[in-house]
Formats: C-alpha cells, sequence, structure tokens
C-alpha cells in the first residue's frame, strides 16, 4: 500500500489590522462633511439670485443701449448711491421712519388678530355674527381705503399705523381661526378630562397646536405690513423708504430709486428670516415630539 505524501498547510499571510481612526477626527471630518455640505446647498439655492445680481451688472454695461442704462443703471452703481445715501444719513432716517410705522401697525395687528381670532374660533355665535362683517371687509383691497384712513386720521403717522394694521390684520385673524380649528378633538377631550379649565385649555392645548398655522399668518402680514406701508409711504409722507423711492424718481435720481428699492427688498427678507426663527422656536415641541416617535 503506498503512502501519499501531502505538503502541510501553509499558514495564512498575517493582516495587519488598519488603524483605528480616533473618535475626535472622526467627529472632525463629519463635522467638516457637514459643513460642506450645508455650503453646496447655500450655494445651490443662491445661485439664481447670484445670476439675476450678475445679469443686472452685465446687462445694462453690454447689453442695453446707452438711453437704457440712464434708467437701469447697472448694480455697481446702485451700490454706490446707496453707500452715499449711508454716509449722509438719509437711508438710516426713512428706513428707521419705516420700521417705527411697520411695527407698530404690525403689533396692534398680530395681538388683536391672535385674540379674536381665538374667540371666534372658539365661540361658534361669535363666528356666525361677525363672519359677514370679516368677509366684507376682507375683501375690500387695502390700499383703496387709504384715502379713507388720510381723511379721517390726517398724513400724519396715525393714517400709515393704522393702513398696517387693517392689511396685517385679516391674515393673522383667518390663519388663527383655521388654526384652532384643526386643532386634534382627541387632545381637546384628553384636557377636559383631566379637569383642564378653559384658560388652561388654550395655554397648554389649543394655543400650541395652533401655533404652526397662526405663524404662517404672521409671515404673511409681515410682507403685506411692508408693501402696504411703502405704497402708503408713496402717496403722503415726508419720509420713509417708500417717500425715499418715489422722491427720487420725480428728482431723476435713478440710482437712488434702486438702492431704496433693493433695501425694501433686503428689509423684507430679514423679516421673513426673523419670522421663521420665531416660528421655529415657538415651535420646537412638535419637533421634539415627532423625533421621539
Amino acid at each position: 500500500m503506498s503512502t501519499v505524501l501531502t505538503r502541510p498547510p501553509e499558514a495564512p499571510a498575517a493582516v495587519e489590522p488598519s488603524p483605528a481612526i480616533p473618535p475626535a477626527e472622526r467627529r472632525k471630518a463629519g463635522r467638516l462633511s457637514y459643513v460642506a455640505h450645508q455650503a453646496a446647498r447655500a450655494g445651490w439655492k443662491s445661485l439664481a439670485v447670484v445670476l439675476f445680481l450678475t445679469l443686472w451688472e452685465v446687462g445694462p454695461l453690454y447689453l442695453a443701449s446707452a438711453s437704457t442704462r440712464v434708467f437701469l443703471p447697472p448694480l455697481h452703481e446702485v451700490l454706490a448711491a446707496g453707500a452715499r445715501l449711508v454716509e449722509a444719513g438719509q437711508l438710516q432716517s426713512h428706513l428707521q421712519a419705516s420700521l417705527t410705522r411697520s411695527v407698530s401697525g404690525f403689533g396692534i395687528a398680530v395681538v388683536t388678530a391672535v385674540a379674536l381670532g381665538l374667540l371666534i374660533a372658539w365661540y361658534g355665535w361669535l363666528n356666525s355674527f361677525l363672519n359677514p362683517l370679516l368677509e366684507l371687509f376682507r375683501n375690500t383691497a387695502t390700499l383703496a381705503l387709504l384715502p379713507v384712513f388720510t381723511l379721517l386720521l390726517g398724513i400724519g403717522e396715525e393714517s400709515k399705523i393704522t393702513i398696517v394694521a387693517y392689511a396685517a390684520f385679516f391674515p393673522v385673524l383667518l390663519n388663527t381661526i383655521a388654526g384652532v380649528r384643526t386643532v386634534d378633538p382627541l387632545l381637546i377631550r384628553a384636557a377636559k378630562s383631566l379637569g383642564l379649565n378653559s384658560f388652561r385649555l388654550f395655554q397648554k392645548v389649543i394655543l400650541p397646536s395652533a401655533v404652526p398655522t397662526i405663524f404662517t399668518g404672521i409671515r404673511m402680514a409681515g410682507t403685506s405690513s411692508i408693501l402696504v406701508l411703502i405704497a402708503a409711504e408713496m402717496v403722503g409722507a415726508k419720509a420713509g423708504l417708500g417717500y425715499l423711492i418715489v422722491n427720487s424718481q420725480m428728482s431723476f435720481l435713478i440710482p437712488d430709486m434702486y438702492a431704496g428699492i433693493l433695501t425694501v427688498s433686503v428689509l423684507g427678507l430679514a423679516v421673513n428670516a426673523l419670522l421663521v426663527a420665531l416660528e421655529r422656536h415657538f415651535s420646537r415641541w412638535r419637533t421634539a415630539v415627532g423625533s421621539t416617535s
């Protein structure tokens, strides 16, 4: 019987273990990746604005005639005019006048509209009584009432604050009513079963649930208040961004006019960003609940 000689199996080659990445470096790499991702998203979102501003700069210089450039100056001339207005202190004074009026009217509208909206949504008889009147005024153009406010309140600050409050009132009111009516009835019944009185029910259940819808109306009202105020300042005012725009146009200071328009746009963006931040702050409980589910 023959014997078969076999070679002993070779030992596998030793594999060197990969060096472990320290936790600090992993966290740093994760932060860098997150920052790069956010930067890419911000760059993509702002690309359209950058292209528009580039076209504004290049178009009047190379794509338009000389006569068109008089009425549509390039962006650098507008920015230079804005810088001159800032150095002279004019832009700050006009901006302060507009902000004072808009904040006053907007604040009055938010307080009264939220309070009235909660009452109308909670008491059906009050809704049936006031709804026809509210529908009448809601469908009346705000600027159509500007002569009425001017005749009754004069050309001073009262008429402008009142028309801003009127313009901002209805978006907040309607969204407050909608927000209260969309609260889950199970939450209301559960709160009542726990013995909460009406005030605590509003404070703990209804108002927090309605906050996102209310803030939608507040954001709409913020935009409306600025637009209506600018139009009101164009008609009868001696200060404000609207007065700056129309006075520059009548004085043929076209770059100053565009500087005022650009300031209004930046102001609108800033107001919207502030309201979004406030909405996130007051709606944090919804995020917390969603993250735990």
